[in-house]
């Protein structure tokens, strides 16, 4: 029932498969690490929304805001989804990236949360700047390490080494 088995002609086979999936591993890191031009426009916009706080809008001034900001973030979203050119089924996003969504949503909603409590406490003036920037500076810190660590599940997703090949990489 044993079936000669060439081991180079496996390698070579193997790496034919192997070589195809690490590029595209590469091209979704790539995708995710493009560069910090929509991380930079999305804290721009969300500090310009938060810092629209301190005009004394009328609730109608206010829902005109919160609807401009919500279309500017879906257009942003849709830019950003059309830039990407590999899409895979199941790979795209894992545990790690909802979790960097959520954790991003607690950090950013704590950050205006107890700015604007210090700010009120301390009656500062244009606390609504200072609630902005400060909320603003923790997305841009949250954002980087987390999506690098989202991202870097996707490659471990992959083809596993096989027993003993780890040593001679």
């Amino acid at each position: 029932m044993s079936t000669p088995v060439d081991a180079e002609r496996a390698w070579q086979d193997l790496q034919r498969i192997r070589v195809p999936q690490e590029r595209v591993y590469d091209e979704l890191e790539r995708s995710a690490s493009s560069g910090p031009g929509a991380t930079y426009t999305t804290a721009g916009i969300m500090w310009l929304f938060i810092a629209s706080w301190g005009l004394d809008l009328s609730d109608r001034g206010f829902w005109l805001v919160l609807a401009g900001y919500v279309a500017l973030l879906l257009a942003l979203a849709v830019v950003a989804n059309r830039k990407t050119r590999v899409r895979l089924h199941r790979s795209r996003h894992t545990w790690r990236s909802f979790a960097t969504f959520i954790a991003g949503m607690v950090v950013t909603c704590t950050t205006i949360a107890l700015s604007g409590r210090l700010t009120d406490s301390l009656h500062l003036p244009f606390g609504s700047l200072i609630q902005a920037t400060l909320s603003a500076a923790a997305f841009l810190l949250f954002v980087g390490p987390a999506n690098r660590w989202a991202m870097t599940a996707l490659r471990s997703r992959g083809i596993r080494p096989a027993h003993g090949e780890e040593a001679t990489r």
